[in-house]
């Protein structure tokens, strides 16, 4: 595998943060992907490999779980996006975006005016205007529509980075076409210029005013990261796949096959012990159909 993308350390903060700045965040819809329920919580006792097989081999048992991707409007950085979730050309030809393998199995569907240009643009957001793209990772629920935001320059962390371009096959998750572009990729280390915040223990502050910060929350990837924005009067979570379901918070089993275990747990740790401290708080889970008809259009 070559990829040909090149990424550059962020050197530091974004411009445009103000002191005491909150922001407004609109959880979007961008797709549905069939997932094997048994791939994210994963069944207990020691069946669990004979279980999980069982179901990759019956795909039309796969659930249906939504792709999300988020708006966010800061008053100084303006607006930009959380993941992208599938790409307009999926509602068409979902071959051609997302592969032959995906495409059979995953079963993606994108209704027309459902892909995240459009929604944007009813939004009265100019794409011109989406100068900033933040990955939680790059697997291809989440990457599927990079190519559709060429003047953005594009957020991660240096260890998905690193991962994604030289394990980034099917079987990982990744597909590579997604994000081999000549695109303006900045990765966070989160080994210097890092604090905690709160149950985290390496957060990046993208703006230097406590707004946004980029959670590091390895495991289920090797470079996984969550978003917490500061609304008003509470945070606002994007836990990507750190958790699948909201119910991972509290009693549901974990997924099954994180990329690496230990790190996955420590994440997850992290997420458990935020969400009992501040109750209030707004945690979205990555592919959660039920959750996410609970949430509401606007968070302020």
């Amino acid at each position: 595998m070559k990829v040909h993308a090149e990424a550059k350390p962020l050197a530091g903060p974004l411009a445009g943060g103000r002191p005491g700045t909150t922001v407004v965040v609109e959880p979007l819809k961008v797709g549905d992907i069939h997932l094997a329920r048994e791939m994210m919580i994963g069944p207990e006792g020691s069946l669990q490999k004979l279980k999980i097989g069982f179901s990759l081999a019956r795909p039309g048992s796969w659930a249906l779980v939504p792709c999300p991707a988020f708006l966010i409007r800061h008053p100084g950085a303006g607006a930009f996006i959380v993941d992208t979730g599938l790409h307009s050309s999926v509602s068409a030809k979902p071959a051609a975006n997302m592969g032959r393998a995906i495409a059979t199995f995953g079963r993606p569907q994108l209704e027309p005016g459902q892909d995240l240009p459009a929604q944007l643009r009813a939004r009265g957001v100019d794409l011109r205007d989406i100068r900033l793209a933040v990955m939680t990772h790059l697997h291809f629920e989440h990457a599927s529509g990079m190519a559709e935001f060429p003047n953005a320059t594009f957020v991660l962390s240096a260890a998905e980075w690193d991962s994604a371009t030289t394990e980034g096959t099917f079987r990982n998750g990744y597909r590579t076409e997604h994000y081999d572009y000549a695109f303006d990729y900045r990765t966070v280390a989160f080994d210097e210029g890092t604090t905690s915040y709160s149950t985290f223990g390496r957060t990046f502050d993208l703006f230097a005013d406590g707004s946004v910060r980029l959670a590091y929350t390895p495991g289920h990837s090797a470079g996984h990261m969550s978003v917490i924005c500061r609304l008003a009067d509470r945070d606002f979570v994007i836990a990507g796949d750190a958790i699948y379901t909201h119910g991972q918070l509290t009693t549901d089993p974990l997924a099954p096959r994180p990329y690496d275990p230990h790190t996955y747990r420590r994440s997850l740790q992290e997420l458990r012990l935020f969400a009992r401290q501040y109750p209030q708080a707004v945690i979205v889970p990555g592919h959660d159909p039920e959750f996410w008809e609970t949430l509401e259009a606007r968070y302020e």
